[in-house]
């Protein structure tokens, strides 16, 4: 059973937004959290407004916490994000006020993996121009340039998780993989890893790309990387819409240098459903423009909700960090008896000997100790005897050096 937080179950406030998955809600349900749920995205100031006394913040993609929204949120304890992408969050504040940020690194993975396998044999065939002027009325038979991916080579930028998948699909259907990561990455099955990406540029006929959004990914592909792609090869970027410099994708296309490309996340995309959508890309041949859609499958929604939720629902009931992408690591069993103190604090030197005073001056016993600390915070969960908890984990509270403090249970 779960241990009974000091704080009533009852009076935590989760607040899901951006039509988190009723798998969430269902897990959060089952532990006695009650949820109140927005559909849509919130603008800076209302979501401001909405988080002043909310303890679990969960969204997807679209929500925007900056410094100031956490600023005013005095009570939230961590933010889910039910994606795999956390750079809506600003993860260094969230740090600082001692909010981990949660994700779900793995469960859309395959999702993603699919679709660019599919788009890649898409592309191969022109079937998405074939599509439209079938559509239109124009019986348009023809083989010139159709392709199959049996022997071609894929090339992946980006051998993460959903690299590896991808990697694992086209060598099954009969394609040579190549790699490329700034980590060193063990291959699946017969992939190669080659040691520059251009290397792999000029070695493809078809890139996909699945790199995170960084100072150094903004603008991976641009000009200079479009000339060295071989020529009438073709681009997929499934990652993150800075990645790709898409005027230059366009005059690539244009030129006759590239074949073919797969667009799903734009620099700038609609925040709803409906017209207005504006790309240099849109009506150029060969090309496929899907709205950001890579890992929207029910399965893949419904595991993403399970995910995160999990982990949003273990640090509720044990403090447990593990898989936060922004904090200390932290997870530690249940003791049954005691009371456990969590404490975030700034990581200068000293501050657990402060801690550890206190608790010897009102003779408290130990059961267990954990810190775990990265180069600005350190986060530590003890169990005491249950007498003194209260006392302790006021004088804790008053540090100067704690973010902060309380009893789990």
């Amino acid at each position: 059973m779960n241990p009974i937080t000091s704080y009533p179950k009852a009076r935590i406030k989760v607040l899901l937004l951006e039509n988190v998955h009723s798998s969430a809600h269902e897990l959060f349900r089952l532990d006695g959290v009650p949820i109140e749920s927005v559909s849509a995205a919130l603008k800076h100031d209302e979501l401001s407004a909405r988080i002043a006394d909310v303890h679990i913040l969960g969204i997807r993609s679209k929500t925007q916490v900056t410094e100031s929204n956490l600023e005013g949120a005095r009570r939230l304890l961590a933010i889910g994000c039910f994606c795999i992408g956390t750079s809506q969050v600003d993860l260094v504040a969230a740090n600082a006020h001692g909010i981990p940020v949660f994700n779900a690194p793995f469960s859309n993975t395959r999702s993603v993996a699919e679709m660019v396998i599919a788009e890649v044999i898409v592309l191969a065939r022109h079937l998405g121009d074939r599509f439209r002027e079938l559509n239109a009325g124009n019986w348009r038979k023809v083989s010139t340039g159709s392709l199959e991916v049996r022997g071609k080579t894929l090339g992946i930028v980006g051998y993460g998780h959903i690299g590896r998948q991808v990697g694992v699909l086209a060598e099954a259907i009969g394609m040579r993989v190549l790699f490329y990561d700034v980590a060193t990455k063990l291959p699946m099955g017969n992939n190669h890893a080659v040691a520059s990406l251009v290397e792999l540029l000029g070695a493809s006929d078809f890139v996909t790309l699945h790199v995170p959004e960084t100072q150094q990914t903004r603008g991976l592909v641009g000009p200079a990387e479009l000339a060295a792609m071989r020529p009438h090869a073709h681009l997929l970027n499934a990652s993150r819409g800075s990645v790709v410099v898409l005027g230059a994708v366009a005059e690539a296309l244009r030129s006759g240098h590239l074949a073919g490309a797969a667009i799903d996340v734009f620099p700038e995309e609609p925040e709803a459903n409906g017209e207005g959508f504006v790309s240099e890309l849109r009506g150029l041949p060969n090309v496929l423009l899907t709205p950001h859609v890579g890992g929207a499958t029910e399965e893949a929604q419904e595991a993403i909700g399970r995910e995160v939720a999990t982990s949003l629902v273990k640090f509720i009931n044990t403090g447990a960090t593990t898989g936060a992408v922004n904090f200390p690591q932290v997870e530690v069993p249940h003791s049954p008896g005691k009371h456990r103190i969590l404490n975030v604090h700034h990581n200068v030197p000293g501050v657990l000997r402060d801690i550890n005073h206190i608790v010897s001056e009102l003779g408290a016993n130990i059961h267990a100790q954990h810190l775990a600390t990265d180069s600005a915070i350190g986060y530590l969960n003890m169990d005491l005897d249950q007498d003194v908890s209260n006392e302790v984990k006021r004088r804790i509270a008053a540090l100067e050096t704690s973010i902060r403090t309380r009893i789990l249970y």
